[in-house]
């Protein structure tokens, strides 16, 4: 039996497209298991883009200690364990809130590094007056860093793409920038 055909599927397989994910998650991979360091994941814009790139690649089982997609405020007090308290002064889709969900995924499951990313795919932009496109991105380990992107498109499949990608490029780049633990 041959694969599924039809709009539905290709609309999936497009959004799933890893070309650009899976370089990064081999290089975060590779950086991971050499340095026997784990990471953890919460990203929400982004529905679950991150985590899957970095469980495609094969012995994820060494650094990935687990993720979620803590998409709505229920799903925060719930899967994050992040109480109404800890937000006071806090929105989503800002770097605050990245770092939080970074910190707190990092935390609950133990992890050497926690990746986040929180933000408005499209094709609207959220209740805080973020346009589409707009995600708050954080990594919380060995260092802190936390960054907003722009991208200035209503595509949600794309910005969905675009915010993995740009997770996964940071995680990277403070796995390179740090040295051993």
């Amino acid at each position: 039996m041959g694969a599924p055909q039809g709009g539905l599927f290709s609309a999936l397989l497009q959004l799933l497209n890893m070309d650009t994910l899976t370089p990064l998650a081999n290089d975060i991979a590779r950086l991971l298991k050499e340095r026997r360091e784990t990471v953890a994941v919460a990203e929400t814009s982004s529905g679950g883009l991150i985590s899957a790139a970095l469980l495609s690649v094969p012995g994820a089982s060494a650094y990935f200690m687990g993720g979620a997609v803590p998409y709505t405020k229920q799903a925060r007090r719930s899967v994050m364990a992040i109480p109404d308290d800890a937000m006071r002064g806090i929105r989503s889709a800002s770097e605050p809130y990245a770092l939080l969900l970074a910190r707190t995924a990092r935390d609950n499951l133990g992890a050497v590094w926690g990746l986040s990313e929180t933000g408005a795919a499209g094709p609207t932009g959220n209740p805080y007056g973020d346009a589409a496109g707009h995600t708050c991105i954080a990594v919380a380990g060995l260092l802190e860093k936390a960054i907003t992107l722009e991208t200035h498109s209503s595509d949600r499949a794309a910005n969905m793409r675009a915010f993995a990608s740009a997770s996964l490029q940071l995680l990277l780049d403070c796995l390179s920038d740090r040295p051993r633990r």
